[in-house]
């Protein structure tokens, strides 16, 4: 009699109202492997053996969901934390929901967020990039990783807090983005006193095998803190079917970097993906020149990639790539290395992994 109660209990909640109106989803992914690291730049330093966890994209939980509005218009909400497999730990410097956190409104008229973003720039060229920036063929590696500031690489921000941001409907393929940070970085200072703030435009076509954008992304500081960055990012993919081949054009400048010097760095990608049944092959090839009033410095990247589809939900993969950094100079230490999706490369300038991926 107990067991049938119970039963009839659970059958009036899930039939509820407020049950049925409830439209929050839980998602997230789960991904561990292999990786070998060897080649370091600092004499002395041995290989690297590691079971590594969001190789080929960072390990995440979260919860998304809207309301409906009427008049066509609804809440939306995506708030997503990042974790270790391996460890079991935080990741994103140990913030609960530091992969994503917004909320904002959708309807014919676009749609407008607010809070803890992806950066435009991290996402279109990451969609470019054949292993979308993962593995240790990732674009990532040539680029500047040493220009940071609390952590975040300022010549490809993959996060932007205290962000606004508003995507227009799609046109025919055409669509843009805007977007605005107070401060690039944490909470906004007293007096906004060292914020950075960011100014982005992403006017972006993508219709059929086509996909093609320009994103300009700034970030200028109040004071003297001097981060003064303009950024042009340039790109578009072609999908022929039998392969899907991608290219773009990068530059970053940061004006009067430390007061005594200008940065320039000019970096370009070539890649392809082709797919064949549930096999897919990766392959690019990425360089980056950095220059300065003392000196420049130049990176090369190859790299090659396997994926095959176990089922719509799982996938294995595996990963090589190899690094030639031509030298550095006195004022930046310019290093690139083999990091992937969550692993840095610590200097190691070729790189082997393999492992498995599961979303839910």
């Amino acid at each position: 009699m107990q067991k049938k109660l119970i039963t009839l209990a659970v059958a009036a909640l899930a039939s509820s109202t407020a049950f049925a109106q409830s439209n929050v989803s839980v998602y997230g992914s789960i991904d561990v492997g292999f990786s070998h690291r060897g080649d370091n730049v600092a004499n002395g330093i041995k290989s690297k053996n590691a079971i590594d966890s969001g190789i080929s994209a960072g390990n995440r939980l979260g919860f998304k969901g809207t309301e409906d509005l009427g008049n066509g218009v609804k809440a939306v909400f995506t708030v997503e934390a990042g974790y270790a497999a391996d460890t079991g730990e935080h990741t994103q410097g140990g913030r609960l929901f530091g992969r994503q956190a917004f909320v904002g409104l959708t309807g014919d008229f676009g749609t407008a967020i607010a809070g803890r973003l992806y950066a435009p720039h991290y996402s279109f060229l990451s969609a470019l990039d054949p292993f979308k920036a993962g593995m240790v063929g990732m674009y990532r590696n040539v680029f500047a990783a040493d220009v940071t500031v609390g952590g975040e690489n300022l010549f490809d921000p993959t996060r932007v807090d205290n962000t606004v941001a508003y995507v227009s409907p799609n046109l025919s393929g055409f669509s843009l983005t805007a977007a605005y940070s107070n401060n690039a970085l944490l909470q906004e200072n007293a007096g906004n006193s060292g914020d950075n703030r960011v100014y982005v435009l992403l006017p972006r076509y993508t219709n059929g095998p086509i996909d093609i954008g320009l994103n300009i992304h700034r970030i200028k500081s109040k004071d003297s803190s001097a981060v003064n960055i303009n950024n042009y990012a340039l790109g578009g993919s072609y999908d022929f079917r039998v392969a899907k081949v991608a290219a773009f054009y990068d530059q970053n400048k940061w004006k009067d970097y430390f007061a005594t010097n200008d940065l320039k760095l000019r970096s370009w990608l070539l890649g392809v993906t082709v797919p064949f049944g549930k096999h897919a092959l990766l392959a690019s090839y990425t360089q980056s020149k950095l220059k300065t009033n003392s000196g420049n410095a130049k990176a090369r990247q190859w790299a090659l990639g396997y994926t095959y589809t176990l089922s719509k939900r799982t996938n294995i993969y595996a990963a090589v790539a190899d690094i030639t950094n031509d030298k550095k100079h006195g004022v930046f230490q310019r290093t690139a290395s083999v990091g992937d999706s969550s692993n840095g490369g610590s200097g190691y300038q070729n790189g082997v992994q393999f492992g498995l991926k599961h979303t839910f």
